[in-house]
């Protein structure tokens, strides 16, 4: 099973490969892409920027992008009254306005929602318990229905401390406990084994077998199942879903079916678009555009540097007896000053300023459009441009408009919550 669970994971390798990209954009480290150089050689974006002269520059729209869909779908919720405040409701126990909007966020990042749903004591009560699966954890058999009705086996990866080890699997047995020290703690021959342990603020990926120190990697696997069951003297085959935890080593520390009363596993998985069984984020459409700005920002801030601003040009002709260049070049700066010229000469000093491009001004303005529309984002939902003269009716006609470009986008995440707050529902009947 551990072997299932692996390549299940491993399966998903470009999925993350191209979330952790998405992410290192959306937050800001957009010159870090690996590009050829013009050698053969590869080198980071920003490097080869820095060798050639130039500053990168970064004018994040991304993250406004997500922070105005986030937001816009907070005050939906709000308006709507979508979750329950009172003290001691599953809402409100696990936070679910705070978690959707951060489930949103990598919904809009990656293209992946994924919630765990389950019943279990905590330190913060007992009850039904709502968490975020991080994606670097999660996996899942390739399934192309947009409903998930063709998962057939689904899992992450646990990091426990000892204390939720031995609280889970010791069965209270000090025999048990020893053992499970013993076997938690040895090397494990797999893939990654003699490798560091990866994962970083900057999105790499996770070791599959190893957990960070002081933590024990424990894997939580769920397979539909076929179980021969006789009735009325009649044999049939039943699909049950089978939940197994795993040492990273493949031993088993617990197995049981599934608990709940809806009879399938705890998670909750919404992929987008899922065409073909793809996954396309919001994020991934608007890249393209966010490079673009990006390298003509930069080019700009490149010309403007190199470019002539107020130098003056003094015929060395024009200078009076007793007056130096530097007695110019002191005068020249200040307001009142007087920088005496003989009048002589057929040229007198001039200033230099050069004009900028407008070709470039022109291009970064285009760039701006196609992102707005690449990414159908007004600017009636932004707030901005909006004239006085508008009335409020007429605004928010223009913001429901706007509204329609995102309204595929989160009435699938709509659909996804309603699916989490059903499974919810079956657990907490039978919590």
């Amino acid at each position: 099973m551990i072997d299932k669970a692996y390549s299940a994971w491993a399966a998903a390798a470009d999925f993350r490969a191209r979330r952790a990209r998405q992410k290192r954009y959306t937050y800001g480290d957009q010159w870090s892409d690996i590009v050829p150089d013009g050698t053969g050689a590869m080198k980071r974006e920003y490097d080869l920027a820095m060798e050639k002269g130039k500053r990168p520059l970064t004018n994040n729209l991304l993250r406004q992008l997500v922070k105005t869909i986030v937001g816009r779908y907070r005050t939906r919720a709000y308006e709507q009254g979508l979750y329950d405040s009172e003290p001691g409701s599953v809402d409100a126990r696990n936070a679910l306005a705070e978690l959707d909007a951060r489930m949103l966020e990598e919904f809009v990042v990656s293209g992946a929602a994924v919630q765990r749903v389950v019943a279990e004591r905590r330190p913060g009560g007992d009850g039904v318990w709502v968490d975020n699966v991080d994606l670097r954890m999660f996996f899942v058999n390739p399934y192309r229905d947009p409903r998930g009705l063709d998962i057939d086996f689904v899992g992450m990866l646990h990091d426990f401390s000892w204390p939720e080890v031995v609280n889970r699997f010791s069965r209270g047995s000090r025999t048990r406990t020893a053992w499970l020290k013993t076997l938690l703690d040895q090397p494990v021959a797999g893939p990654f084994a003699d490798g560091p342990a990866l994962g970083s603020p900057s999105g790499g990926d996770v070791d599959f077998f190893r957990a960070p120190d002081g933590r024990f990697r424990v894997v939580e696997t769920w397979a539909l199942e076929g179980r021969t069951v006789n009735v009325r003297g009649r044999v049939r085959m039943e699909m049950v879903w089978r939940c197994r935890w795993l040492a990273p080593d493949g031993t088993v520390l617990d197995e049981y079916n599934s608990p709940f009363p809806h009879g399938s596993h705890p998670f909750v998985v919404k992929l987008y678009p899922l065409t073909d069984g793809e996954v396309h984020s919001f994020v991934e459409d608007v890249i393209d555009q966010q490079r673009n700005i990006n390298r003509l920002v930069t080019l700009i801030d490149s010309m403007m540097g190199a470019s002539a601003k107020g130098v003056l040009l003094f015929p060395i002709d024009q200078l009076p007896r007793g007056v130096s260049l530097q007695d110019v070049t002191s005068c020249w700066a200040h307001t009142d000053a007087v920088i005496p010229i003989t009048g002589r000469g057929n040229q007198l000093p001039t200033q230099l300023q050069a004009v900028p491009n407008p070709g470039a001004y022109q291009l970064l303005d285009l760039q701006m459009n196609l992102f707005e529309r690449t990414c159908g984002i007004s600017d009636a939902l932004l707030g901005r441009n909006v004239s006085p003269a508008t009335g409020s009716t007429l605004y928010e006609a223009q913001v429901q408009n706007a509204t329609i470009a995102l309204a595929d986008l989160l009435d699938t995440f709509a659909s996804f919550t309603a699916a989490r707050s059903a499974k919810v529902a079956r657990t907490l009947a039978a919590s």
